[in-house]
């Protein structure tokens, strides 16, 4: 499923525009990294959660050349699944 699709669901399911959808849908993602980018993580009840892992400095090598090289500290963002999506796949 991509973008597109979520939005035709979206809208199907609320009977609501596809416009409409696409705009909730866009402030939906928005939302989710503003706040990650501020540091916090958001909870969706029964869906999971979001949140900001950090990555240390480490010293990494070049493939081509054999030669270690240092790769910077990182923020990536996560998802935890919430025990109702677990459970629904099962």
């Amino acid at each position: 499923m991509n973008k597109t699709d979520l939005i035709e669901h979206i809208a199907k399911n609320a009977d609501i525009s596809k416009a409409a959808a696409g705009r909730a849908l866009d402030a939906l993602m928005s939302g989710v990294k503003s706040t990650l980018k501020k540091g916090g993580s958001v909870t969706l009840v029964g869906f999971g959660t979001f949140a900001v892992a950090k990555r240390a400095a480490r010293t990494g090598r070049n493939p081509r050349t054999g030669e270690a090289i240092k790769i910077k500290a990182a923020k990536l963002p996560k998802f935890r699944p919430g025990k109702a999506l677990k459970d629904a796949l099962n």
